[in-house]
């Protein structure tokens, strides 16, 4: 029976010479799902994700790939799967059609290349060497390179970095389709929308280990609940506003005029609030209903300094 993972690492271990880029990682992908694998510059993402495409060997712990080693059993492996790097490995002098021909043809059931091609927009650069395609074209043939083999798991290294809105979102539509067919991808993005966007599960890696996983949902949803902000005269009476809310709920003047709100924002208290302001002759000039981002957690859990 197969496992219902399609990638599982338990205290993943990588050094180069003194420094410690993976520090007993785990993490697990399950199969037929999206999963983006977030974290700051140094974290250890692209040394996991090149661990478990079997570009590099660890130190200790254990990964398994479709059930597979990756390094030890990587011929069994390697026509399963699809990579895109965020650049390079393609010759530079290459022509983008007859390069995504040659991926093509190292694949026993390849998808069409012409349907491909006209799918990822290329079309007009078929014949142009890799070098001179600008690098959102560069980006897309990678992806159609990382596809065109039929992978029941693809890793995507930024998929739409450089791109412009309308490939972008052509990506995302992608990349559901294939989840829809039963591929797992593992997305690694620094864009938190197209994370919150596209994943069923999203894992947070700092300092070389997993510090959260969960959907994005659920990650959001940890902490801090929703929050109702509006504006209005300043001074209201925040005591007499709580009186008519739940329990739980918070009210904050954050600026004169400026209020907020915290707990469970639902359709019932966002009429208590207007039925409150009627009562008291307030007209709220704006209300707003946010709730914590897949950014606000990031940057909480990892901080705001800047990485090299």
């Amino acid at each position: 029976m197969r496992s219902s993972a399609a990638v599982e690492v338990a205290g993943l271990v990588k050094r180069y010479g003194s420094r410690t880029a993976v520090d007993g990682l785990d993490l697990t992908v399950a199969r037929g799902t999206v999963t983006a694998f977030l974290g700051p510059n140094g974290a250890g993402k692209t040394t996991t994700v090149e661990t478990c495409e079997g570009y590099r060997r660890p130190d200790s712990g254990t990964v398994r790939v479709l059930g597979l080693d990756p390094v030890a059993q990587s011929a069994e492996l390697r026509p399963r799967i699809g990579v895109m790097l965020q650049s390079g490995g393609i010759y530079p002098t290459a022509r983008a059609e007859e390069t995504l021909r040659h991926m093509a043809a190292l694949h026993a059931h390849p998808l069409e290349v012409p349907a491909l091609i006209e799918r990822l927009g290329l079309g007009g650069c078929g014949r142009t060497p890799y070098r001179r395609l600008s690098g959102g074209q560069q980006q897309r043939l990678g992806l159609a390179l990382a596809l065109v083999g039929r992978p029941e798991l693809v890793f995507l290294d930024e998929p739409t970095a450089g791109l412009d809105p309308q490939a972008r979102h052509a990506t995302w539509d992608l990349v559901r389709e294939l989840r829809a067919d039963g591929v797992t991808v593992l997305l690694t993005t620094h864009a938190m929308d197209e994370a919150e966007e596209l994943s069923d599960d999203v894992a947070i890696v700092d300092g070389g280990r997993v510090i959260a996983q969960g959907s994005p949902e659920e990650l959001c949803r940890g902490g801090a609940e929703n929050t109702l902000r509006f504006t209005g005269r300043p001074g209201l009476d925040l005591k007499s506003l709580l009186k008519a809310l739940p329990p739980q709920t918070g009210a904050a003047e954050l600026s004169p005029g400026s209020y907020r709100l915290t707990g469970t924002v639902d359709p019932q208290l966002l009429a208590t609030v207007t039925s409150w302001c009627a009562q008291n002759g307030v007209l709220p000039d704006r209300i707003s209903v946010e709730r914590r981002t897949l950014e606000d957690v990031f940057l909480e859990l990892t901080g705001k300094e800047l990485r090299s």
